[in-house]
């Protein structure tokens, strides 16, 4: 295992300490659950830079990336949604938006198509962890609880345009008829059941015609 994707496996293995430092509410464990979720981000930024700059991308490498980048904004969400610290039902848009996006994909996936993230969800993805460290600090400091809560509502209009666009490109890629084909253009089952002309025979030489006759 290279090291892009051991850093993935640390960061879904951050996942349930980040769950459960949270929801214990112990001495300090905002401060604690804050550190922890940031060296999750962290580690995400290193996997993808070490895997182009090692050229160590990998199928299992694509696979588990967007799943440790899941699970870690759920978990955070559900987390601040147990601290009565955001409403559920924003929280249920975005995973629901998670899911849809997901399904998607892997419908286009086995159809042979690949739909790329675009700028929105990018953008999406930008706006969350910056909600997420803003509302996990506001459980402290409430001046940045009201500022958490505006990035929170542009998390989600965010996750509904950008579900949105990518319907747009599931619509237009997977769901595209083929092309016809031209009426001139033969299939291959057309090719294999055409006849060769046959190669003309040579001619006996002189002398040879009475020989070779039956």
């Amino acid at each position: 295992m290279n090291l892009p994707n051991a850093l993935t496996l640390l960061r879904i293995f951050l996942v349930p300490v980040l769950v459960v430092v949270l929801l214990t509410r112990a001495e300090g464990h905002v401060f604690l659950g804050t550190a922890i979720f940031g060296l999750a981000v962290i580690t995400d930024y290193l996997d993808g830079y070490l895997a182009r700059r090692r050229n160590e991308v990998t199928r299992l490498g694509i696979l588990l990336d967007p799943l440790a980048d899941k699970l870690l904004t759920a978990a955070a969400f559900l987390s601040l949604v147990e601290l009565d610290a955001v409403p559920a039902w924003m929280v249920m848009i975005i995973l629901g938006r998670e899911f849809v996006v997901t399904g998607l994909r892997n419908v286009a996936a086995g159809r042979g198509l690949l739909i790329p993230a675009s700028g929105l969800g990018k953008g999406k993805m930008v706006a969350q962890v910056v909600s997420i460290f803003l509302l996990l600090l506001g459980r402290k400091y409430a001046i940045l609880q009201r500022p958490g809560m505006v990035v929170l509502w542009v998390v989600v209009v965010l996750a509904f345009v950008s579900a949105v666009d990518y319907f747009r490109l599931f619509w237009r890629e997977a769901l595209r008829p083929a092309p016809p084909r031209s009426p001139a253009e033969p299939t291959e089952s057309m090719r294999a059941v055409v006849p060769r002309s046959p190669s003309p025979r040579p001619s006996p030489r002189r002398g040879e015609g009475l020989k070779d006759a039956p």
